[in-house]
């Protein structure tokens, strides 16, 4: 692969309730990371609601012009909040980082430097993640799902903390579905990815902001968004349905007519109407979460909305 230049690298950061590293964070990343010619921090606060986030990136910004401040209105979840900030920032490639001190700053050069070596994307691995078991079996099932929908190779992990390119910064950005999935519109655009090995240390705040609820609505986005597998699994669960119905009503019907006194099983009964009618359930259900999804992207359900900035350009945000 051929050299890449890279003079000025974007430090992307979703801020949810976290107020009291967030400050500390910034400071660590601008002392860690001094190479490049230009760093720019974009702190994209996503709705906030229990402590004075907003409060706190609206001042760092207000007296460091190295970073970028964009409140959004509410809520949208992190996906939606990465979109934002990369529609703002403009560094040769963009480094998602979290924001609780679980992403050293110093692994920022090993994500970069495979960006120099001409690869669009770098994902980060870690030897050993220091989430809550429940969080690591959740995300064992994303990466499992992942490679069954999306066609992603089994030996990449799909983390948060990866880097990014221009070109792939572009290419998201004109996305413009209410429901983003990052890695799943990485693995759309481009195959030049590579895995690099990071530390994962300890979460500074004690609870994490993703919650079952919003684990729950990201897998519907990696399903839903990117994939009608789910859909061909309904049909092709129906149609086994069907030969195994067809295979015990022949099986019934012999038996009764060599034992005319014998009746009918009330179990098997009972089980062909529970699976038939969970099974149709499922379709009916995987159909309407399509249809809903649709009709919400059709009804113009925006992918963020921006409330304030603070040493952004609104060009970005008038191209909308």
């Amino acid at each position: 692969m051929n050299k890449v230049f890279i003079e000025k690298v974007s430090i992307i950061i979703p801020v949810y309730n976290s107020s009291k590293t967030i400050s500390l964070l910034v400071d660590k990343i601008q002392d860690d990371i001094k190479i490049y010619n230009e760093l720019e921090i974009v702190l994209v606060n996503d709705g906030s609601r229990l402590d004075n986030s907003s409060e706190v990136c609206e001042n760092i910004a207000a007296t460091n012009p190295t970073v970028k401040f964009i409140n959004l209105s509410r809520n949208f979840g992190e996906h939606n909040a990465v979109l934002a900030g990369l529609n703002y920032c403009t560094g040769d490639c963009a480094v998602i980082m979290d924001d609780d001190f679980q992403n050293p700053s110093k692994d920022v050069y090993k994500l970069v430097d495979e960006i120099i070596n001409g690869n669009d994307v770098v994902f980060s691995k870690y030897e050993e993640k220091k989430h809550h078991f429940l969080r690591n079996l959740g995300s064992k099932f994303n990466n499992l799902f992942a490679s069954i929908l999306l066609n992603k190779p089994r030996d990449l992990y799909l983390s948060s903390f990866k880097a990014i390119n221009r070109f792939v910064i572009d290419e998201l950005v004109k996305y413009k579905g209410p429901y983003p999935y990052i890695d799943g519109l990485i693995l759309r655009i481009t195959q030049k990815f590579v895995s690099v090995s990071v530390e994962h240390v300890s979460r500074a705040n004690d609870k994490s902001g993703y919650s079952l609820r919003k684990l729950i609505s990201l897998w519907l986005n990696m399903f839903t968004n990117f994939s009608i597998m789910p859909l061909r699994l309904a049909v092709a669960l129906g149609f086994i349905f069907s030969i195994v119905g067809l295979v015990l009503t022949l099986v019934f019907f012999i038996e009764k007519i060599n034992n005319p006194e014998l009746p009918m099983g009330w179990t098997s009964l009972m089980v062909s109407i529970f699976l038939l009618g969970s099974l149709q359930l499922f379709a009916i259900g995987m159909v309407g979460e399509y249809l809903g999804r649709m009709f919400l992207s059709t009804g113009g359900k925006p992918q963020f909305v921006v409330r304030s900035l603070i040493n952004c350009s609104k060009a970005k945000e008038s191209e909308k």
